[in-house]
């Protein structure tokens, strides 16, 4: 593959990692990043799922992830997969020690344009499955500031949450998937923009959930 290919959107989510450590920052929080790219391995999807290492995306074939065998899978779960699942149930544990209580909060991007068309006009959106004690609250925070925020767009919760369903949803911790549209964030300013618009937000829809 090119260099092109593997550092445009299908290789990594683009500015959530300068997001996250933003937010981490002004919210006393701790951020766990998987490490990897998803054209290695998705770590926010379970072993098995035809999305966990894939063999194309957005119309580019992946070389690398063609006729693996299920010792190469294995051994690439076992180097990222599961070490990321680890540290997130860890820390979740370590700050629940005592008394605590610990909420989980994901945090993606996705690119305005997908699969040759760039019908994707929400700035962000929300990402969640049975349980909307945070995203509800979250949502209208946002749209209470005038943005266009999705629900479950471009991307539904009910469908593609892992993680964040197992370390929240099917633990009762209080959980959100948040989807931030690429060129809102691809520098460091639109970074810094958003993590101080979404901590705020968020910091008054934890209180209310």
């Amino acid at each position: 593959m090119s260099e092109a290919e593997i550092t445009r959107h299908i290789g990594w989510d683009i500015g959530a990692a300068e997001v996250a450590a933003e937010m981490s920052r002004l919210m006393g929080a701790t951020t766990i990043l998987a490490g990897v790219s998803r054209l290695v391995i998705d770590c926010n999807r379970e072993p098995g799922h035809p999305t966990s290492i894939c063999p194309s995306s957005d119309g580019t074939v992946i070389p690398g992830n063609a006729a693996l065998s299920g010792a190469e899978i294995r051994a690439r779960e076992d180097h990222w997969y599961h070490p990321y699942q680890r540290a997130i149930g860890h820390q979740l544990e370590r700050l629940e020690q005592g008394g605590g209580r610990a909420a989980l909060i994901a945090i993606h991007s996705f690119t305005p344009c997908m699969n040759g068309g760039c019908g994707r006009p929400w700035p962000v959106g929300v990402l969640w499955n049975q349980d909307g004690r945070l995203a509800l609250p979250l949502m209208a925070g946002l749209r209470a500031k005038g943005l266009l925020c999705g629900d479950n767009e471009p991307y539904s919760g009910r469908i593609a949450n892992h993680t964040v369903d197992r370390h929240g949803q099917d633990a009762g911790r209080l959980h959100v998937s948040v989807e931030i549209r690429q060129d809102e964030i691809a520098d460091q300013t639109g970074a810094v923009r958003w993590a101080e618009l979404l901590a705020g937000v968020l910091e008054t829809a934890l209180a209310e959930a």
